[in-house]
């Protein structure tokens, strides 16, 4: 009795006809390449938050968007099965493919046939030694399907890291990639921490399907590029980002109130800061821009030589 061909029948006649005698090998015999890599492809992992990209014509966006050179280097966070990889190791010099996961980290050169120009590295790109999987001197853009659970740290990591990239490509679930490029009016936390360092513009909406298994939620591409120097001057990064932070404390209520929530200070102390500043303290957090979060930042941290007793470091 011979086996039934793969079009006509599921895998588990294929199982039937195993237990009823008949013989592994004669069993693949009957399979053509196509079904037997569907057959042992990783499935995605729910723990991982993977959700692979099966749409050419995004991939097209996305690599578009990376202006790929044969002088780039690029690092891929993420590269899951390898379908962007294909396209990325065919334009740039050199591709990193950064994989959390050791199964689809071991067999992603198998699958694209084993390029020379791609090198695997299995690691968290949240913690990753950065100078030790690219060089310390090398220029290299990022290109990455991120996990929407992992996006936020990772994206910090390399932005806020000292070997920056050139430019990052990254796909993001919609509401994160909204607020990375919000502009004053509704501007959060992630806003400013973003475009302090990148200035951001969105390359194309992804819906659901462009993924398997889709997704619940619709994602963005989204392209940083790094600036040369941050978006405002301040004395000191840290400092800055925790005064932001205090802003955003209470964002639905006014300036002032956030502030003195977030800081500790008193109604008067907070209103000597802003008005230092010239802000006005009845705005919100999520309307000022860059340079009048910086203002804020300058007066504050001169409060010892400028402010009342009450305010000043002793």
């Amino acid at each position: 009795m011979g086996v039934p061909g793969p079009s006509r029948f599921p895998l588990y006649a294929y199982l039937v006809c195993v237990d009823g005698g008949c013989t592994v090998s004669s069993i693949f015999l009957q399979l053509d390449a196509v079904t037997i890599e569907k057959l042992t492809r990783p499935r995605p992992k729910k723990s991982l938050g993977q959700h692979f990209l099966t749409d050419d014509a995004i991939v097209s966006q996305i690599v578009s968007a990376a202006d790929l050179t044969p002088q780039d280097t690029v690092l891929e966070v993420g590269p899951g099965r390898g379908f962007l990889t294909r396209r990325l190791v065919e334009q740039a010099g050199r591709v990193i493919a950064l994989e959390l996961d050791e199964e689809l980290a071991y067999s992603l050169p198998q699958r694209l046939d084993n390029p020379r120009n791609l090198t695997i590295a299995c690691g968290d790109a949240r913690t990753i030694d950065i100078s030790s999987l690219i060089g310390a001197q090398t220029p290299y853009k990022i290109v990455a399907n991120l996990p929407y659970y992992a996006a936020n740290p990772i994206v910090r990591h390399f932005l806020e890291g000292e070997l920056q990239p050139s430019l990052m490509v990254l796909m993001l679930q919609k509401e994160v990639a909204q607020s990375m490029l919000a502009q004053p009016g509704s501007m959060g936390l992630l806003s400013v921490a973003t475009q302090y360092y990148a200035e951001g513009s969105l390359i194309c909406q992804v819906p659901p399907s462009a993924f398997r298994p889709p997704p619940k939620v619709s994602s963005s591409v989204v392209r940083l590029d790094i600036r040369p120097t941050p978006a405002v001057e301040v004395r000191d990064t840290q400092g800055f980002f925790n005064l932001v932070r205090s802003g955003f404390s209470a964002p639905r209520k006014q300036l002032r109130n956030s502030l003195s929530h977030g800081l500790g200070l008193t109604g008067p102390e907070t209103t000597w800061l802003l008005e230092s500043a010239d802000i006005d303290g009845q705005r919100r957090a999520e309307t000022l821009t860059m340079e009048e979060w910086a203002q804020i930042y300058r007066v504050w941290e001169s409060r010892d030589s400028r402010a009342s007793p009450s305010l000043r470091q002793d």
